[in-house]
């Protein structure tokens, strides 16, 4: 039974641990944008061009490598594109020319593409796909949310000089550290990290969330589950560490795991100190 009251827990709870790199990866934005340098600077031979379809059909026609770099001028990732309107019904492909230069001058035109390259709007298309992968690395940021937590807890378990292992799992413990965890005890369970100290094996489970749904709701219950059946384990502890106002919507869920899992902690336990006193 836990001890701690859990709504004065629950108060702890953090809006974010949004870091200054979270929002954009720059030094990815940067190399996507580099990719295809060579192709963009072809095609930006067609900024202000007096008569733009011409120069395109003529550019394209010489240097046909350049159409990889179109979907990118639409935020795209994917070198075929289906269009259609009252006159075609087409994929267009851009990993290499299947379509006539007309074909690909219709697809320019109806898209906007020749609209914004003609009419001064953007100055360089290397400054604008800059701008474009700015915007894509923004669906990269799920991501990042979930690493950051898992990189927060990674950097006080190191703190506290335990030995550990990343992402591992119940199988891959018993063979590396020589361990004698039952095979039935979730053998295919891919743990954030597992810590070795002179008493226990101690196997962690991290998550932030910043919004609810019924997602925190099967997590709870799951590792309520995953607690009950840890507790008949000698020599193993099971470690929940979340955060997020998210849980405000399921703190129901949440209560449940926390009456029965004295082990689940958040931010502010880890500024605390517990791991220096639980992996000691």
């Amino acid at each position: 039974m836990n001890k701690r009251n859990f709504d004065e827990w629950l108060e702890t709870f953090r809006e974010s641990i949004n870091g200054f790199d979270y929002y954009t990866d720059f030094a990815k934005v940067y190399q996507n944008a580099a990719s295809l340098k060579d192709e963009i600077n072809i095609l930006n031979l067609l900024v202000n061009a007096n008569n733009i379809e011409a120069e395109f059909k003529r550019v394209i026609t010489k240097y046909p490598e350049c159409l990889k770099a179109i979907p990118l001028l639409l935020a795209v990732r994917s070198y075929e594109m289906y269009c259609q309107d009252d006159n075609v019904a087409v994929t267009y492909h851009f990993g290499r020319m299947q379509q006539t230069p007309e074909e690909y001058a219709y697809f320019m035109r109806e898209t906007g593409l020749f609209d914004m390259l003609a009419n001064h709007i953007i100055c360089s298309l290397n400054d604008y796909v800059t701008g474009v992968e700015v915007g894509l690395d923004s669906n990269g940021r799920k991501n990042r949310g979930g690493h950051q937590m898992e990189r927060l807890v990674e950097s006080y378990i190191k703190k506290s000089g335990a030995e550990y292992a990343r992402e591992i799992t119940t199988s891959a413990l018993n063979h590396i550290w020589n361990a004698s965890l039952p095979s039935e005890f979730l053998p295919d369970k891919r743990w954030d990290f597992a810590v070795r100290t002179s008493a226990n094996i101690y196997v962690f489970e991290t998550n932030f969330y910043t919004s609810g749904g019924s997602k925190l709701n099967e997590t709870a219950r799951s590792y309520r589950l995953i607690a009950e059946k840890a507790k008949n384990i000698n020599g193993l502890k099971f470690v929940w560490i979340t955060d997020g106002k998210g849980w405000l919507s399921s703190k129901h869920a949440l209560h449940e795991t926390f009456s029965v899992l004295d082990t689940i902690y958040n931010i502010a336990d880890l500024e605390a100190g517990i791991l220096n006193t639980l992996l000691r």
